[in-house]
């Protein structure tokens, strides 16, 4: 059997517990403010960043992982006698799979896998879930990679965000979508599409944001060897109703709030659910 260490970047927001628990390398993005740079999840968090943005009226931007710190954890494990399966955000999202690339190829290692989830958050924390039962099962670091290929496409992502300014100011959805979904109160119920955050829903209110949601979650053919993952920014109504229906209809799920690097671009007052289709 195979030793096979999965890397992934801090953008996956799994609880650090599960982490831990099935020893996941994690290397941190980075955080800009302006000429201040911190350490996603090891430096700063969400409740600091929001501070700092209303403090400083200063959107921060992320730096992608570099490829000189993968060839060093890479040569670490690989030395270790470790086959590496590297699992990281959409490549339309950030400049971090292109780093794993480049470092593997300067390796040259056959060793190392590297997926671009085309994914982000909590979606590609379930491709990480996924992996472990894969590589609990006994299956080679080939084996799981040809896997995730197919189930990355089956990842299903629905939030709802209580506000759009943030993602219109990133730039993660166009400037129109944004001031519709402002205007009259309408919600927009977001997924994740070729790699990209697009529109799924427009409903008006929380109370349908909820009942949509959860009418897709009944819809779905869940994978169930991987809970479906409950994320939110401070959005206690929509989640109280999640936990509610979950827990009243026996569905396995665990809790993951959005990390930093991600809540730069939701703000505050987002949560939806994310789940794995069969």
């Amino acid at each position: 059997m195979e030793k096979i260490k999965i890397i992934t970047d801090s953008t996956a927001d799994l609880p650090k517990e599960l982490y831990e628990k099935y020893d996941i390398e994690v290397l941190p993005v980075i955080i800009n403010f302006g000429e201040e740079s911190y350490l996603d999840g090891v430096e700063i968090n969400p409740d600091k960043i929001f501070e700092k943005i209303k403090k400083d009226n200063i959107l921060p931007t992320t730096g992608q992982v570099i490829p000189s710190r993968f060839i060093e954890v890479y040569k670490k494990y690989l030395e270790d006698g470790y086959k590496i399966l590297s699992i990281h955000m959409s490549s339309v999202m950030s400049g971090t799979y292109q780093s794993a690339c480049i470092a593997k190829n300067t390796l040259e290692s056959n060793d190392i896998v590297v997926i671009d989830s085309q994914n982000i958050a909590p979606a590609l924390g379930m491709l990480l879930l996924k992996a472990i039962k894969l590589r609990e099962s006994g299956q080679d670091v080939n084996q799981i990679a040809n896997k995730l290929e197919e189930v990355k496409y089956k990842i299903k992502t629905l939030v709802c965000f209580e506000s759009l300014k943030y993602l219109i100011r990133g730039g993660r959805i166009s400037k129109t979508a944004g001031m519709f979904g402002n205007a009259f109160g309408i919600k927009l119920i977001l997924d994740i599409k070729d790699g990209l955050m697009s529109v799924k829903d427009k409903v008006r209110g929380s109370k349908k944001a909820i009942t949509k949601i959860i009418s897709d979650l009944e819809a779905a053919d869940l994978d169930d060897e991987v809970p479906v993952i409950l994320v939110d920014v401070y959005n206690i109504k929509i989640k109280k109703a999640l936990i509610e229906y979950m827990k009243n209809n026996d569905i396995n799920f665990i809790e993951c709030p959005l990390g930093s690097s991600v809540c730069i671009h939701s703000g505050p007052n987002c949560c939806g659910l994310v789940f794995l289709t069969k």
